[in-house]
């Protein structure tokens, strides 16, 4: 089974992971790694490595298909934002060269994309989500709120308003800004895997303790029964959702859940959940190779902490420069 990783960036440990996993199931094959940069460090522990354009490029998708089929991948997994949607789009495409891609619908992902469409998600299927100001309407506002892009991801440009001359000044800094109700409470994101035919086989929330650049440097694993059900209950009512789905969330102190944000992909912090022994990438080569994996939804070790610290990789200046053609 190959596999092809895009936008590998920084995912060094889900690389680990994955390789680590295959061998513990007895599947051979390689691990492919694409990205913009040839710097990018997870690229060094591939089996090929392959540049490619911005996301944003025309022939992007193309680009993936002709190493898909240099390559005959057999699992594609996209790791950012940016190119989920897009990739959702062009899925039969990449079916009819036997590529099957770790992605949830197109539905979903516009879903999950927009802050605005997640909102109006969690508010349909009833949980509780911060309520989203609509400024045209001179409603009378309670500070602090929050202010953030309505597209954006890891934290970047999301601000904390005190008055409303800090609020003025963010919505027109800020592109395609919302403001939404600040929301205070124990702050969680929960690792769920979904398999191919759409079931929630495992579901771990990690408690955030610490974040940097918008990604958990420091957090534990709590076996929260209302967690884990409320989880669920959002996962299993988006349309079409498939793989690694991440939720966040703040626990309340009166108990209450309030949704914030998904994410159809592996988080930052996975990590940690396969650490405490939910093996998300085991599992969905297992499954991928028809052969269903029989685990129990807390299925992992509860109350380990990860503290994560900065590594290194080193390679000679000139190898950054070279077109990845190996």
């Amino acid at each position: 089974m190959n596999i092809l990783l895009t936008s590998v960036g920084r995912r060094v440990e889900l690389l680990k992971a994955f390789r680590q996993s295959m061998y513990r199931s007895n599947i051979s094959g390689q691990i492919i790694t694409a990205d913009l940069k040839r710097s990018a460090p997870a690229s060094f522990l591939a089996d090929r490595v392959e540049l490619v354009p911005r996301i944003d490029d025309p022939n992007y998708i193309e680009k993936l298909l002709d190493i898909c089929d240099r390559h005959c991948i057999d699992l594609l997994i996209p790791l950012i934002d940016t190119e989920l949607h897009l990739l959702s789009l062009h899925r039969q495409k990449f079916k009819e060269r036997g590529v099957t891609l770790l992605l949830s619908s197109e539905r979903t992902n516009e879903i999950c994309f927009s802050k605005k469409e997640t909102g109006i998600f969690f508010a349909q299927i009833g949980v509780k989500t911060p309520k989203i100001h609509d400024l045209s309407q001179n409603l009378e506002l309670t500070f602090p709120l929050i202010v953030k892009p309505n597209t954006g991801s890891s934290s970047i440009g999301v601000h904390y308003v005190r008055d409303r001359t800090e609020l003025d000044f963010f919505v027109t800094y800020i592109k395609d800004a919302i403001v939404q109700e600040l929301i205070v409470g124990d702050e969680y994101t929960i690792d769920i895997l979904v398999d191919f035919k759409g079931n929630a086989i495992s579901i771990v929330p990690r408690l955030r303790l610490e974040t940097r650049a918008g990604e958990v440097s420091k957090g534990v694993t709590v076996k929260n029964p209302a967690l884990i059900t409320a989880a669920k209950y959002v996962v299993d009512s988006l349309p079409g959702a498939i793989g690694c789905i991440t939720i966040q969330c703040f626990l309340q102190a009166n108990g209450e859940i309030v949704f914030i944000e998904i994410n159809p992909r592996f988080g930052g912090g996975y990590p940690l959940s396969y650490r405490a022994g939910a093996d998300f990438p085991s599992w969905i080569v297992q499954s991928l190779a028809g052969n269903n994996p029989k685990v129990a939804i807390d299925e992992w070790e509860d109350d380990l902490a990860m503290l994560r610290y900065d590594d290194a990789i080193f390679v000679k200046a000139d190898e950054l420069a070279l077109s990845a053609k190996n």
